[in-house]
This record gives structure tokens, sequence and C-alpha cells, in this order.
């Protein structure tokens, strides 16, 4: 009879354990034991307590996305925000900037000038985009490099111009900004074709949006905007290039997936072997 109360307590505290990594236990497979006053060893119980906390916080940590009906929903793209200052379109607002999503502004140059310190300022703005080419330096430049963080692109306004290598370093910077609470401006000359084509790959990658839908998108906020033939092009391009890249980071997720799940069926033995240990120890205390 005692043996027997033993191993209820020992699998009681295994299914403990197993309820902090799972959350619940099946109702068909829970151990009614009430209440029983059985006494053991401050050491076993504290290394019980160790591991499970241990095993807890590395599942805790580890960011493996979920499944659910074959789809790893951790990589999915996330819903497009809405912007609710949206104002009917005018001419005039073209030389004004307009925020496109949440902490992403697009506009012209004139946005960014001295003379626009305090609307920066009011906007919230902590990050900006310059684009120029090597000609526009002397005109377009960093007006306020002590107020905010830059990120100078020299890319010419030509069909001939590979822009899509600097997709990848305007994502990451905007990226950045909002993580830190931050807005950015992207701004070229007018706000029309070489940052218009940044804003519109960021939004096709961040939002998996087609080149099309991004520039119906982007063009409802600011409408004056035109890209280049040459710039549409490689937006066109880059369409496939990033579903690519998405798909390949959800198939090295699949593969972390396997190698932490064996991890933790690695730990749930070892959480067994040591409820028959506390049994064995038990037995033995009870014995002597």
């Amino acid at each position: 009879m005692l043996q027997k109360l033993l191993w209820i307590i020992a699998l009681f505290v295994y299914r403990t354990c197993r309820i902090k990594l799972n959350g619940t236990i099946p109702a068909s497979k829970q151990i009614r034991t009430g209440v029983i006053p059985l006494k053991v060893n401050d050491k076993s119980t504290h290394f019980i307590e160790s591991i499970c906390l241990h095993t807890v916080s590395r599942r805790k940590g580890s960011k493996v996305p979920s499944l659910q009906d074959g789809q790893v929903t951790g990589m999915e793209f996330p819903e497009i925000p809405k912007v609710h200052d949206s104002e009917e379109w005018t001419y005039t607002m073209r030389r004004t900037m307009q925020e496109i999503v949440p902490g992403l502004f697009l506009g012209p140059y004139s946005s960014a000038m001295k003379s626009k310190l305090d609307h920066l300022a009011h906007h919230g703005i902590t990050h900006i985009v310059c684009v120029r080419q090597d000609i526009e330096a002397h005109f377009i430049r960093p007006n306020f490099p002590e107020k905010f963080k830059y990120l100078v692109l020299n890319i010419a306004d030509s069909v001939t111009e590979n822009i899509i290598q600097h997709f990848p370093k305007v994502r990451q910077f905007v990226d950045e900004s909002l993580a830190m609470g931050g807005k950015t401006l992207i701004h070229g000359n007018a706000g029309i074709s070489r940052s218009a084509a940044l804003v519109l790959a960021y939004i096709m990658e961040k939002y998996g949006l087609s080149c099309k839908d991004a520039f119906s998108m982007v063009q409802e906020r600011r409408f004056c905007i035109n890209p280049n033939e040459g710039f549409m092009a490689q937006l066109k391009e880059f369409e496939p290039i990033y579903k690519a890249q998405r798909t390949l980071q959800n198939g090295q997720c699949s593969t972390e997936k396997g190698q932490n799940k064996r991890r933790i069926d690695q730990v749930d033995d070892q959480l067994s072997s040591q409820a028959e240990i506390l049994v064995s120890e038990a037995m033995d205390m009870t014995g002597s």
C-alpha cells in the first residue's frame, strides 16, 4: 500500500512539471490523489522545482512558431494598419509628407528642410531616409543630424539605376525605428519616384502585397507617386524574391521547431527518470 502511494506522489510531481510545461493535462489522464501527508527530503523537492523552472524558461524563451491547420502561423504577414487622419487629396499636398502606414511617412525634400523642424517634431519623426544622387548633394542633404537618425542613399532617378539593392537596408532602418517607438520619413527630391519606390518595396515585403496592390494602397495616401519604369520593373521582380525568402525562413523555423521538440522530449525523459529516483529514495527513507 505504501509503495502504491509513493508511486502516486511521484507521478503527481512529474505531472505537475508537465502542467508547467504544457499548460494543462487532459482530464482522462489526471491523477486524483487527494492530500497525502508524506514527507520527502528538501533536496529532492528543490531538484524537481529547479528542473521544472529551468525547462519552462527554456520553452518560453524559444521562438518557435505555432502550427495551425498545417500552416506556420508565427510567420504570417501582419494585417495592414489604418491611418486615421486620412485627408482628401489636393494638388498642394504633394509639397508635404503623408503617413502611409503608422510610423512611415513619404514626402518631398521640402518636408525635411530647416524650416520644417517643428513640423517633423510634431509628427514624431525620429528617423529620415534621404535619397539623392551626387549632383543633388549640395541642396538635398541631412539638415538635422543632431536631431534625427539619417540613412543617406545615393540613387539616381534613372530607368537603369539599381534600386533593388537598397530595399533590405531601408527595411531594416524603418523596422529599427518602429521597434523603438519612432517614426520614419523617406524623401527624395519630389517624393514621387525614388522614395516612393522604396516605400512600395517596404509595404510589399512587410504586408505580403503584390506590386500592384501596394501601389494602389500607397497612392491612396499620396496620389502623386510615379516611380520610373525601371523602378516599377524592379518592384515587380522583387515580389517573387521576397516571397521566396519568406518561404525559406518558414522552412528554417520548421527545422528549428523539430529540434526544439526533440530537446523537450529529452527533458521529459529526464523528469520521468527523476520521478523513479524519488520513489526509490522515499522507499529507502521509510524502510530505515
